[in-house]
């Protein structure tokens, strides 16, 4: 290199490296975000890794809370409230960004499968570690859309806005809707943190709305025979009765919904004499509801997509005297005694008349109350003598 070209080239260098160790300070400068639990949105993602089956999509890291925060924001809706299913830590592409903004005036929000009360958290925290003003107010929307969409009677929907299927609003208990409301307004209405940053008047709200809601669920507690049992998935919004859900959610009694409506009363702070009550009955009645002497395995079978799963496996009952104890989901109105049903609105009493789309795709057996009786509870108990 000739030196006049030398004399060219070190201030461009010179340049080129100023560019680089600005973009490193700039870097270094970022602020280290600690990571945000994701565990309110296990099913949210399951449901659409189930439904989408994709693979080779970008997701961000959990420490990369302003992106996943921003995903938030994309889909909430103009109403506050937010649809089901949606992955928070996919990398979105432009066309499902420009979907997703021209379907910000759905009415599609629901409660369903854990929703809203997640992204409401998330985005509370996610405020509280960036500063980020935009969070703050898309979780205030958010818990407004909350509290602005309970019954008066102290329930709420399934999906507030939605009137094209009767279920959507049925006052819900199935996936943790009225448990996992009433538990994050729990937090609202005392300021516990991320939430330490809510004014009085929306805590005053959230801890009238607990009240009501409170209540509420101990009337909903199903009696048989005029005993307390458990709780149904859905109530008629208006009669209050036990309602049915989807074509194969008939109304009845179910053992995997009543676990969280039981844990929930159970985290009541000096619970009354009802209260105390209600929790006894639910555990007496799971207690009564035990199944013995077979089991459920999965076996190989041909790979199947439908449209709401895929299975390379079926589900079957085998005898076994000593198999563990197992509970059904649903169990009858007036006898108590266990059910099944097909997606026809038929009842069936065996898991091998349930077709194959709803026997792999649908949990109608399983433990969920085992590790309630056998810990949670007894150690609740002995805290809390019935009054």
């Amino acid at each position: 290199m000739t030196r006049d070209r030398c004399k060219l080239f070190l201030p461009l260098m010179g340049t080129v490296l100023a560019g680089f160790i600005s973009i490193a300070n700039a870097e270094s400068q970022k602020p280290a975000y600690q990571p945000i639990s994701i565990d309110g949105f296990y099913d949210a993602i399951k449901h659409w890794n189930d439904r989408t089956g994709e693979a080779g999509v970008e997701h961000f890291e959990l420490n990369q809370i302003e992106s996943i925060a921003d995903n938030l924001l994309l889909y909430q809706r103009d109403s506050g409230g937010w649809p089901t299913n949606k992955h928070p830590l996919r990398v979105v592409s432009t066309d499902e960004r420009k979907r997703a903004l021209e379907d910000k005036s759905l009415a599609d929000a629901s409660f369903d499968n854990r929703n809203i009360y997640p992204q409401i958290e998330y985005l509370s925290e996610a405020f509280k570690q960036t500063d980020d003003t935009r969070y703050r107010d898309a979780a205030l929307k958010g818990l407004r859309y909350t509290l602005d969409r309970q019954y008066p009677n102290g329930g709420w929907a399934h999906s507030p806005d939605r009137t094209d299927l009767a279920y959507f609003r049925h006052i819900t208990i199935a996936d943790e809707v009225m448990p996992g409301v009433l538990t994050f307004l729990r937090k609202v209405a005392v300021g516990k943190y991320p939430f330490d940053y809510i004014d009085e008047t929306l805590r005053n709200r959230a801890a009238q709305a607990v009240v009501k809601g409170d209540a509420l669920l101990l009337d909903l507690q199903v009696r048989i025979g005029g005993k307390r049992t458990g709780w149904a998935g859905q109530y008629h919004e208006k009669t209050l009765r036990p309602a049915q859900g989807r074509a194969y959610e008939l109304p009845g009694v179910l053992a995997w919904e009543t676990v969280p409506v039981l844990k929930y009363l159970m985290s009541i702070p000096a619970p009354s004499k009802e209260v105390i009550q209600a929790v006894n009955a639910g555990a007496a009645w799971l207690e009564s509801a035990k199944l013995a002497g077979f089991r459920i395995d999965r076996v190989e079978a041909d790979n199947q997509r439908f449209d709401y799963h895929a299975a390379d496996y079926d589900l079957v009952v085998v005898k076994d005297a000593g198999a563990k104890p197992i509970w059904a989901r649903f169990y009858d109105l007036e006898t108590s005694g266990p059910f099944l049903a097909n997606r026809d609105g038929k009842r069936v009493y065996q898991l091998s008349e349930v077709d194959a789309e709803r026997r792999t795709g649908y949990s109608w057996y399983g433990y969920w109350p085992a590790s309630f009786l056998d810990v949670e509870y007894p150690a609740w108990q002995q805290k809390n003598r019935e009054k």
